[in-house]
């Protein structure tokens, strides 16, 4: 029997790194071939062993940009897709907690039919409302604009639910106990809600960052000027129709680059992540 769940525990293990090999080898060939030479990689001539144009193909690709459809460095569209990412993932948290607080704690007439209607507008991405969502933005002034990028977005039915359903979960004591106190429902929502939700706010700010951080339609419309594009739309506009004129490498780096700040925000956020996603119980 012992010998059976030896033999189960390392099949699993032998299973678990066979798909991490799966998985992060593109990510290998991408890096390998962000340090190559650009001939050798459109002749098909690239090894697998990093070549010696790393410092090179990361400064141009960081500081100076490529010769595709677009010249702006790859550090200003990191820029760009950091705001964006940071202001839906954000405003995504403060305007769901607002309102599902609201729905919860608040007696007031339609109460469930609000709820309702935010619920319905999961029905509703943005690919659906693209064309009057772009004439708001237009009529507004907010083209080639942070706001622009990040405004349409920035209302979350999903997250609304989520904190609505933890709210309801917090027990009456709670809040009679605060009002004993003398504290209002400003006070409430500040010094009880906010910290009782801490996890379920760090599960969603990752989520809703990778969210934000890979949309490509949004800001393919909202952006005309290569300045305020972001690290998506460069990576299209740096591969051009022939493959000799791609500067692959620096596709490459950037493809690299661009993966970056969403695994950095899932490592350091690992712990309350998986918290937030398993705990049933505060």
């Amino acid at each position: 029997m012992v010998e059976n769940e030896g033999i189960r525990r390392y099949l699993a293990h032998a299973i678990l790194w066979i798909g991490i090999a799966v998985v992060a080898f593109p990510v290998y060939l991408a890096f390998i071939a962000s340090t190559q030479d650009n001939a050798a990689i459109a002749n098909g001539q690239m090894s697998l062993l990093p070549g010696g144009h790393f410092i090179e193909t990361y400064y141009k690709t960081l500081f100076v940009g490529s010769s595709g459809t677009t010249r702006e460095p790859v550090g200003t569209m990191l820029l760009n897709s950091l705001v964006m990412a940071l202001s839906i993932a954000l405003g995504k948290i403060a305007i769901s907690l607002l309102s599902a607080y609201a729905i919860v704690f608040f007696r007031f007439p339609f109460r469930m039919t609000v709820f309702w209607i935010i619920f319905i507008t999961l029905m509703l991405p943005v690919e659906v409302r693209i064309y009057p969502t772009y004439k708001i933005a237009a009529d507004l002034n907010l083209l080639d604009s942070y706001s622009g990028l990040a405004l349409p977005l920035i209302a979350s039915a999903t997250a609304t639910l989520l904190f609505r359903q933890f709210f309801m979960t917090v027990p009456d004591e709670l809040m009679e106990a605060s009002r004993i106190d003398g504290a209002g429902p400003f006070r409430f929502f500040k010094d009880t809600l906010l910290p009782l939700s801490r996890t379920n706010m760090a599960a969603l700010f990752v989520i809703l960052f990778i969210y934000g951080w890979n949309q490509y339609l949004w800001p393919l419309l909202i952006t005309t000027r290569d300045d305020m594009q972001t690290i998506q739309i460069g990576i299209r506009k740096m591969i051009v129709t022939s493959d000799a004129l791609t500067e692959w490498p620096v596709v490459m780096a950037t493809s690299i680059l661009a993966m970056l700040p969403p695994v950095a925000v899932v490592i350091v956020m690992q712990k309350l992540f998986v918290r937030g996603l398993v705990e049933t119980e505060k």
